[in-house]
């Protein structure tokens, strides 16, 4: 086998091609989009380059073919907020072969350590967490936009290689049939008619206003957790650009108290359903099907994130929002699933939120940390 860094066109397509052959007879993955893989990678696309630093490599077999891949990058915001110096790796596949992984595992460990790393999280992205994130180890069933996926023989790969679980990432799934409890629903109610509160679904063409608004519930929710870095209206009006495509305005929404922003949710319809029979290509039979599989709607809906400044988390907020969901997605009859994902096992007040509406689990996935060992 052999490993080479990736920085030409052929490269480039080795490196996207070699999770199609990872999962060419598994009917539960979804192939991302090409361009959604690519513009991690691309500083005009992805504002995280202006703060780090970023590479990546696909190893070959023996026959010439891509039998495995990875990424290594430096978040300089939050390389240096831990004990040791840490950075990460993500975009992992591999065959399953132990040797191949650990070479993968190598390269990108020592490419950081090069640069005075001292510890890698993996798997993760280069950027925010709601997309490329984690490792799959319960839940091995077709992913919802921007989840990972992976076989299940991954997770012995990183723990004998010395990965270590920082936390994990639960994912619940609520069906959106039924109807809520009635006591959350009586509270929900309440807290709707309260004097001064205000709910607000998105709007494309107040964008920037509701950018700020994100950035300001964001910055103050997510504050006292550990390592937390601000995140930038670059960051923020990039998220929503993205989401363009597959948005519906009426699954976003803010609260407010007094006129000042409080609390959001920002849902967003499955673009998996849309995106899986066209195996990463968005080219212009791609595109076609898109804007057919679109056109013709999707079932699930997934919960990228939810955020309420401290001051309000006891405020019954969220119940008002899903209160507004529920009267905006029930008339429709289009969507049956709610994929609530992505909440920290430290953070029991979101999860608590998760139970009052009634979601049970669907997914679990790890973040992890391997330390280096230090040269005697």
């Amino acid at each position: 086998m052999v490993i080479k860094e990736v920085n030409n066109k052929a490269a480039r397509k080795a490196f996207l091609d070699t999770a199609r052959l990872i999962y060419q007879n598994d009917p539960n993955w979804v192939c991302p989009l090409d361009s959604d893989i690519e513009a991690v990678f691309d500083p005009k696309k992805n504002d995280f380059h202006a703060h780090g630093t970023c590479t990546r490599w696909v190893l070959y077999n023996d026959n010439g073919r891509p039998a495995g891949r990875i990424a290594a990058f430096i978040n300089n915001k939050k390389a240096y907020n831990y004990e040791q110096p840490t950075g990460g790796i993500g975009f992992f596949e591999c065959a399953d072969n132990q040797a191949m992984a650990f070479a993968l595992f190598d390269t990108a460990k020592n490419w950081l350590a090069a640069q005075g790393m001292e510890a890698m999280d993996g798997p993760i992205n280069f950027g925010e967490n709601d997309n490329f994130w984690g490792l799959l180890v319960e839940g091995f069933t077709p992913p919802s936009y921007g989840m990972n996926y992976n076989p299940p023989y991954y997770r012995k790969f990183f723990e004998d290689y010395g990965f270590v679980t920082e936390y994990e990432q639960i994912t619940n799934h609520l069906d959106t049939t039924k109807p809520f409890d009635e006591r959350f629903t009586k509270i929900a109610n309440w807290v709707i008619k309260k004097p001064g509160y205000e709910f607000r679904h998105f709007k494309v063409k107040d964008i920037n206003r509701f950018a700020a608004d994100f950035i300001a519930i964001y910055n103050d929710a997510w504050h006292d957790f550990e390592n937390f870095a601000p995140i930038t209206k670059a960051t923020v009006l990039q998220s929503f650009e993205k989401m363009k495509a597959i948005m519906d305005e009426k699954l976003i929404w803010f609260a407010y108290v007094n006129g000042e922003p409080a609390s959001f949710i920002i849902i967003l319809p499955d673009a998996n359903q849309m995106i899986k029979p066209l195996n990463g290509k968005l080219d212009i039979i791609g595109k076609l099907k898109f804007l057919y599989y679109r056109w013709k709607g999707v079932t699930r809906m997934r919960a990228i994130v939810m955020g309420t400044k401290k001051k309000y988390q006891n405020h019954g907020l969220e119940s008002g929002i899903f209160i507004k969901l529920k009267e905006y997605v029930l008339p429709l009859k289009r969507y049956n699933e709610l994929e609530l994902s992505w909440v920290g096992d430290f953070n029991e007040k979101m999860l608590s939120i998760h139970h009052a509406v009634g979601a049970v689990f669907g997914k679990k996935h790890l973040t992890m940390r391997c330390k280096f060992k230090k040269a005697m």
